[in-house]
């Protein structure tokens, strides 16, 4: 399903404006870095646009903040979760804390839901 042009435009301005974790992952996982695995940051997927993905393994990395903890988040995230799931996408959230902790386990995690290449 292709992204209507509000979400690309959206999308657009997202890529220029990585928050501090998506630009320290986006740096480790960018250029295919983890076994020539291809990732896109602010992808647009239908209304959403996905932090990161995979569209060849069909992955999408969502990197949260404290923002996500809020009742209001928490239920729009499993919203979306579940539509992307509809569409065939699996979706992996990442805590900024562990990006900025602990990120040579997130990329392993990362590596762990890619295929073999």
């Amino acid at each position: 399903m292709k992204a209507n042009p509000t979400t690309r435009s959206r999308a657009k301005t997202l890529r220029r404006n990585l928050t501090d974790a998506e630009r320290i992952l986006w740096a480790r996982i960018k250029g295919r870095q983890i076994n020539d695995w291809q990732f896109r940051k602010q992808h647009p997927v239908g209304p959403y646009i996905a932090d990161f993905a995979c569209v060849r393994a069909r992955l999408i990395i969502e990197v949260d903040g404290a923002t996500h903890t809020e009742n209001k988040q928490i239920a729009y995230d499993l919203r979306r979760s579940a539509y992307l799931r509809e569409q065939g996408w699996h979706v992996h959230r990442i805590w900024n804390i562990d990006i900025y902790d602990n990120l040579n386990a997130v990329l392993d995690g990362i590596h762990a839901l890619l295929p073999p290449p």
